[in-house]
């Protein structure tokens, strides 16, 4: 199917309920108060956006979204106290750390193929696909590519385009084709858009001018500084011959999606983490807000007369500093024979009953997106065996696995696009391959535990050398674990010949 030839509207209708979500998700992830009153209509009331307001009072979408907490409007002429807990950006990132802490090993057949892949990963690719993990743990899902440019490198790499920066088409549940798009420019309320759409076998590029909600006319690849070098790269028809036999593009949806299972062009998205938790995480940031609040009216003030205000001469008042160790003023007149006396207010902070309901939220946030709060260092930094962490860790993980499950065939096929694009366009003399992909484990044993089990399993003659060998440096291959148990049967000298056995003696 080519792109697009007619002033359609972009993105694409269907994807509306989609990007939506992802908008939200985004908003969360970023951790930007602004963006979170924009979404939800709490401005600032007699400011600009005051019009939005009356939805708190109404029905249907936008009043729901205008009684969020977060669409509470800030009251005229007072400063915005609300406070926001960047809790969603930690729980992307931990799922991040707990797939991609540690590079995962990529191994193939071909002896060639497999040093060409060792120079290709490389911690870009680890950097890469740290960055992915997040995206799609905040997203729903993400896109891995191969990517090159000669002028850059001399070789190609990963990338990975965010799933609201797509639209995919899916097969029996598989990605049959997909269409990036990106802004390149905008001026004069003309956009024009750069539409990069992915099939088996070819790669068509198109650049379009239109509005913000039309794509518009196709306009020649040169028009644009971001797309010229593309034009001489693709043949009439606009496209780029791959050389690999499927699409080069790996979809990798975070989790099943929920929301979207009976609407068939959106089943096979990905769902978020925070899918779900927003009302939560409002909450969250209502509660730290309220807690700030206790220790604004909580400071201390002494009540005392105008009289001891600090004035600024005659006919024109007096003025005091409530951060100076706070004076108020009141009007009052003393009983006859009675001074005027001082008064001193403090209000009780709510400490323990706000810090119980934070914690309370958070490790029910945390809970409902499939993670323990060990993973994120609740419950203290008490030292543990690694038996230990997986148990209190289980629920993560769980989590964990499911995402692998996922992440595992989708990073191979990704792999492999990208050793074709090595051979096809750089001239490798390789066989690309669809690699075997073993994710390291994220929880390492106490290198004391392990060398007390090592040290029992020798003297109890239960384990070879070898399998010592390896359990103490899992990371290890077969040559370094061969090099270090020559070695150590050197050392020991269970290396020297037996003179009975060689023949030594008449």
């Amino acid at each position: 199917m080519p792109l697009p030839t007619s002033n359609v509207p972009w993105p694409p209708p269907h994807l509306a309920p989609a990007l939506k979500a992802m908008t939200g998700w985004d908003a969360w992830w970023s951790g930007d108060p602004d963006r979170l009153e924009a979404l939800y209509g709490g401005g600032m009331l007699g400011g600009p956006d005051a019009k939005a307001h009356p939805a708190q009072y109404a029905g249907g979408v936008s009043g729901r979204l205008a009684r969020w907490w977060w669409g509470t409007p800030t009251g005229t002429n007072e400063r915005r106290t609300k406070v926001h807990v960047p809790l969603a950006g930690d729980l992307c990132a931990g799922s991040a750390d707990l797939l991609f802490s540690e590079p995962p090993k990529l191994t193939v057949d071909d002896e060639a193929t497999q040093k060409r892949l060792d120079d290709l990963v490389d911690d870009g690719m680890l950097a890469t696909l740290q960055t992915a993990a997040e995206v799609g743990a905040a997203l729903g899902g993400v896109y891995l590519r191969p990517v090159y440019d000669k002028d850059l490198a001399d070789r190609p790499w990963l990338d990975a385009v965010h799933a609201d920066r797509a639209v995919p088409e899916f097969t029996w549940g598989r990605l049959s084709a997909v269409t990036f798009w990106r802004n390149v420019a905008e001026q004069d309320g003309q956009v024009w858009r750069h539409l990069e759409r992915h099939e088996p076998g070819t790669i068509q590029h198109g650049l379009f001018q239109g509005t913000a909600d039309k794509l518009g006319r196709p306009v020649p690849l040169e028009d644009s500084p971001a797309t010229a070098g593309l034009a001489a790269s693709v043949n009439a028809d606009g496209a780029i011959e791959t050389g690999f036999a499927g699409i080069g593009v790996a979809y990798i949806p975070n989790q099943t999606s929920r929301r979207w299972r009976a609407q068939r062009a959106l089943a096979d998205l990905g769902r978020s983490d925070l899918d779900g938790v927003e009302t939560l995480m409002d909450q969250l940031d209502e509660t730290y807000s309220s807690w700030m609040r206790d220790i604004r009216l909580g400071k201390g003030r002494i009540l005392v007369p105008n009289a001891y205000l600090q004035t600024h001469g005659p006919g024109r008042g007096a003025s005091w500093n409530p951060d100076q160790e706070a004076f108020a003023g009141v009007d009052m007149l003393p009983r006859a024979g009675e001074s005027v006396a001082l008064t001193v207010a403090q209000f009780a902070i709510r400490v323990q009953e706000h810090r119980d309901t934070a914690e309370d939220l958070v490790n029910q946030i945390l809970r409902s997106a499939g993670y323990s709060g060990q993973t994120f260092g609740l419950g203290g930094d008490i030292a543990i065996t690694a038996t230990e962490t997986v148990a209190k860790e289980r629920r993560s993980m769980t989590t964990r696995g499911r995402k692998i499950l996922r992440w595992r065939p989708a990073l191979a096929h990704a792999v492999e696009a990208l050793l074709t694009v090595d051979r096809e366009v750089f001239g490798t003399a390789i066989q690309p391959q669809r690699p075997t992909v073993e994710f390291e484990d994220s929880v390492q044993e106490d290198p004391l535990s392990l060398a007390n089990t090592v040290d029992v399993l020798r003297r109890a003659n239960a384990a070879s050398t070898d399998t010592l060998v390896r359990m103490a440096h899992p990371e290890w291959d077969d040559d370094l674990v061969r090099d270090e148990v020559a070695r150590i049967q050197a050392e020991s000298g269970m290396a020297v010949e037996d003179p009975m056995q060689a023949g030594a003696l008449p």
